[in-house]
């Protein structure tokens, strides 16, 4: 968890001004559905932790 809230703060809290704290909610859930589904880690063999997940589950 400390990983991913480094990598947050990094590429989304720092990088931007909010407007309101509706607009910085809409960006964070966009920021996660990315991080989840695009974002390719070194550590998972280049894929999303949405990819590298379904590729165990069909390993097992």
């Amino acid at each position: 968890m400390e990983s991913f809230f480094g990598v947050l703060k990094s590429e989304l809290l720092y990088l931007q001004k909010f407007d309101s704290i509706e607009h910085f909610q809409d960006e964070l859930k966009q920021y996660i559905e990315y991080y989840n589904h695009k974002h390719m880690k070194a550590k998972l063999n280049d894929l999303s932790p949405v990819e590298y997940r379904t590729q165990v589950l069909e390993a097992a």
